[in-house]
């Protein structure tokens, strides 16, 4: 193999490496803006990596809390706007995290998530946090791939 060709493979390996690792901040305004410095969420390559949601009304940008599972319903449209953003939709989640202030909500939680992932439901934790931003009771993250 000559040097050239040698070059040429290395040139399209660092080719295929830079378009496999480009970073896109993805963002709506039909999902709340983040409230400290980071993304609503990014893409990289086809996997999506949106940050932690909380049940803010993205129109009023106060947090739902007349009820838990109207909370956790607010996290999940804040949710589908950002898949949708990115051509995406709740199929495409691969990885769910789950934080609660409250473990005693997890029967709760299941109940409503199983409304949003009843099929082939993705990887997933869920652990008690001590506090929450905004005085949340629930955060969610999420990781989608195309």
């Amino acid at each position: 193999m000559t040097i050239l060709s040698k070059y040429l493979i290395f040139l399209f390996v660092v080719f295929i490496a830079a378009c496999n690792s480009s970073k896109v901040v993805i963002s709506t305004k039909n999902a709340p803006a983040a409230i400290g410095p980071y993304s609503q969420a990014i893409l990289s390559g086809k996997t999506l990596y949106i940050s932690g949601q909380i049940g803010i009304d993205p129109k009023t940008g106060n947090l739902i809390s007349n009820s838990k599972v109207d909370e956790f319903n607010q996290i999940m449209k804040n949710h589908r706007a950002i898949l949708e953003e990115a051509k995406m939709d709740f199929s495409n989640v691969v990885k769910v995290s789950i934080f609660l202030k409250d473990i005693a909500d997890y029967k709760l939680i299941n109940k409503e998530y199983a409304k949003y992932f009843n099929d082939n439901p993705p990887a997933r934790e869920t652990m008690e946090i001590s506090n929450l931003p905004a005085n949340a009771n629930i955060e969610i993250s999420l990781v989608a791939v195309k």
